[in-house]
């Protein structure tokens, strides 16, 4: 997963440097214009260097870097006009402008705003072309801009809508998580209750026979329903909470070797160990559970997403204070599914659990050529 990381990473940052790179190019085309034509036209680079600066600052300064260099522009553009200097519009300048419209459409909240925002590129860039009649072919310029600038809105706007499409899917995931949660915290409560009942029960038996072992019972009582509030506790503030996820208490080690005995039945085979020292005595409730729904999301995927498996590798261990379990599948030549920048929102699910409870997944190839879903649990 660290690979897959450093791979999106290094994607993105070398993206970046493409962009600054092109709006580098097109200022020394400014400059070049500026040497030829003189004058004014010497302040076209300046917006153009300044646009260099809001595109390369534009996630921190984004709002300010749009006005600083559409507000100079503009001012370029009325002055030159005003004169009736034979100006021409900067390509930097322009190139900038349209990557921050980009920008400005695709990440600026509320959408109305950034609508406007956009519509004041249009007229910046309109200006631009109007104010700078470079040998009477203004009308040119302001034909080419207005493309342009359709262009960079098509994008910015589908840039968005994916975005948006995106973030809805995985609130819908959560919410399905939450929901079931609702669904079954009766069934957890009544697990702790019926033992609390067992025990009190049990502890009146006692009191009648050998009144010297009732303080041991009360003191088991006391303690299930210490864990029952706790349990109660931690499951009902994922409810609360709008950015958790949930999970499901109920399963135990066999029950996951029924999940992967089934699985190998109509699929490809799976071979799952159990490491020493996992006993789910030890474990609790919610990790058991949660460990069964992320190793039939694993298999799941493997069933939907490598057909070509040849078998699946399963493991269940213990790392030091924390439990592991890794799940990986060989034989299949490509896998189209991506890690949890831009998977499938099953992971997103099984990720929200996970973290839930205080543990970590990660989903992405190995080395070894494999795909692997691993998820880590801290033990008490």
């Amino acid at each position: 997963m660290g690979d897959t990381k450093r791979i999106v990473y290094w994607i993105r940052r070398l993206s970046e440097i493409a962009v600054i790179g092109w709006l580098c190019m097109m200022l020394l085309v400014d400059l070049v214009m500026a040497a030829g034509t003189g004058g004014l036209q010497w302040l076209v680079p300046i917006c153009g260097g300044v646009g260099i600066v809001a595109v390369v600052l534009r996630r921190r300064f984004r709002l300010e870097g749009f006005a600083l260099l559409f507000g100079l522009s503009f001012a370029v553009s009325v002055i030159m006009g005003g004169i009736n200097f034979a100006g021409a519009p900067g390509t930097a300048e322009t190139g900038a402008m349209l990557v921050l419209t980009i920008g400005v459409l695709r990440n600026v909240e509320p959408v109305r705003r950034a609508a406007i925002l956009a519509i004041v590129s249009l007229v910046v860039l309109m200006a631009e072309g109007g104010g700078r009649d470079y040998h009477n072919a203004g009308l040119a310029f302001s034909f080419l801009l207005f493309a342009a600038w359709s262009m960079a809105a098509g994008i910015g706007g589908y840039l968005r809508f994916q975005q948006e499409r995106r973030t809805e899917a995985v609130y819908s995931v959560r919410r399905a998580e939450r929901l079931e949660l609702a669904r079954e915290l009766h069934d957890l409560v009544a697990h702790h209750i019926t033992g609390i009942v067992v025990q009190a029960q049990a502890a009146r038996t006692v009191a009648e026979m050998k009144p010297d072992a009732v303080v041991p019972a009360l003191d088991a009582i006391a303690n299930a329903g210490a864990e029952a509030l706790t349990s109660m506790r931690r499951l009902v503030s994922v409810l609360r909470e709008q950015e958790e996820g949930a999970r499901t208490p109920g399963m135990t080690l066999a029950d996951l070797r029924i999940l992967t005995e089934r699985f190998s039945q109509d699929g490809p085979r799976v071979a799952f160990e159990i490491g020493q020292g996992v006993d789910e005595r030890t474990l609790p409730r919610e990790v058991l559970t949660t460990l069964h729904r992320v190793l039939q999301e694993a298999l799941t995927n493997v069933r939907k997403h490598a057909p070509g498996t040849g078998w699946v590798e399963a493991e269940l261990r213990r790392n030091g204070g924390e439990l592991v379990l890794r799940v990986r599948n060989y034989g299949s030549q490509s896998d189209p599914r991506v890690s949890r920048l831009g998977g499938g929102f099953g992971l997103v699910g099984m990720a929200e659990r996970v973290e839930a409870l205080g543990g970590r997944l990660y989903a992405g190839p190995t080395p070894q050529g494999a795909w692997e879903v691993v998820a880590e649990f801290p033990l008490p």
